[in-house]
């Protein structure tokens, strides 16, 4: 009877170990800029990969539910861009037209939802606008 408790004891902890290697955490997806530097103006196409950092593949099926552009990185958080999300242009990319009005460092937040990920991926990513 203690013999098959053990047994039955030590299954379950495999069974719980073996669940918890096979989901990944929101810390295993990263954000990068496809372009990290670009003409500063109106109508910018900014693009971000989303990619799951353990197997280097990208991830095409999140649901991205916030973005922020803003200079932060250059002490001027306030000063804010609108964002539209466009078609992704390929798999794992994801796409958005923003105005980068002046040359600098622009920081992209994003907030997303990866299929079968309980818990929300954030990012951030700088990107440069030039003259």
């Amino acid at each position: 009877m203690i013999a098959k408790a053990s047994t039955i004891a030590a299954c379950a902890a495999a069974l719980s170990l073996l669940s918890t290697a096979a989901m990944a955490g929101a810390n295993d997806y990263a954000f990068e800029a496809v372009k990290p530097e670009m003409k500063k103006g109106d109508d910018v196409i900014v693009a971000v990969r989303l990619t799951n950092t353990k197997t280097g593949k990208p991830v095409s099926d999140a649901v991205i539910f916030k973005t922020r552009i803003d200079m932060a990185p250059d002490n001027m958080a306030d000063m804010e861009s609108p964002v539209t999300a466009l078609p992704p242009p390929e798999p794992g990319v994801y796409a958005f037209r923003t105005d980068l009005p002046m040359a600098g460092r622009y920081q992209v937040t994003l907030s997303a939802k990866v299929q079968g990920e309980p818990e929300t991926v954030t990012g951030k990513v700088i990107v440069k606008a030039v003259k």
